[in-house]
């Protein structure tokens, strides 16, 4: 069973961290995939992980909802 966090990252809410610059979602092509590609950003770079990935990250740096400087609060 989905988590409320898993469940709002596949509704593409962004989590992420202004401070660190750190965000966390599922871009808007992968919304409703069965094994969606997620995108960790953080000022190093960008990277695919996968959903169970996103979700330690997520878990790990306590990321919460967010506005992302350029995508806003949603990735859809």
């Amino acid at each position: 069973m989905a988590t409320m966090t898993e469940s709002e990252l596949r509704a593409g809410v962004i989590f992420g961290d202004a401070n660190t610059a750190e965000y966390v979602y599922m871009p808007a092509g992968e919304l409703g995939m069965e094994n969606p590609v997620c995108v960790y950003e953080q000022p190093e770079g960008r990277e695919d992980v996968s959903i169970r990935e996103a979700m330690n990250i997520i878990r790990r740096r306590s990321l919460r909802p967010a506005s992302h400087p350029q995508l806003g609060r949603s990735s859809c």
